[in-house]
């Protein structure tokens, strides 16, 4: 197959997993964020990238939004939201991130291909998204796609897709993010 034959392919896939998000658990989550002090986002590997961007995004809306880990990252108080992405749940860094964040008196939500697991037990909020696992083992999905790369992209573009909700209903639009962007480049 070709480069551009594979792209179709993978846009194909991506097309597919809309229908199989809930809105009813992406409305919490946007209520969520709206109603949190700060919000914190985390993940691993190319899941924790995915959550930098939206991050990144929540920022230029005017939120206060943190990538856990980071140097800059504020402390969580009680009834600040913690956002975690992982396919499988069971990440044991995040997993402990969660306890910890649990602990403070935050909420969690997860987006994640495995509301049972770990993370998700400890959830307030969980968005399942398609896709399978890093290994393959879990998830109710088939790809051409290696590793978690289906659940990855999804994430991306749900993280997107809560962004224009969001911006929807506060009123903000492209120029007025655009204010917030840096400039310092």
């Amino acid at each position: 197959m070709k480069t551009t034959e594979y792209l179709s392919e993978i846009v194909q896939e991506l097309s597919q997993t809309v229908h199989l998000i809930s809105d009813e658990e992406a409305e919490k989550l946007v209520n969520q964020i709206s109603e949190s002090k700060k919000i914190f986002v985390a993940g691993a590997g190319r899941s924790g990238f995915m959550g930098k961007s939206f991050v990144m995004r929540m920022m230029h809306m005017g939120i206060d939004a943190y990538v856990v880990g980071e140097t800059v990252t504020a402390n969580l108080e009680k009834d600040d939201l913690l956002i975690i992405g992982s396919g499988s749940g069971e990440t044991k860094t995040l997993v402990a991130i969660a306890e910890k964040a649990k602990s403070l008196g935050g909420k969690v939500a997860t987006i994640t291909i495995s509301p049972e697991s770990t993370i998700g037990e400890l959830a307030d909020i969980i968005v399942k998204l398609p896709g399978v696992t890093k290994d393959q083992s879990a998830g109710d999905y088939k790809t051409i796609q290696p590793m978690g790369s289906l659940f990855e992209q999804t994430m991306l573009l749900f993280y997107d897709a809560l962004i224009l909700r969001f911006m929807e209903k506060k009123g903000l639009d492209s120029d007025k993010m655009y204010g917030k962007h840096a400039n310092l480049e």
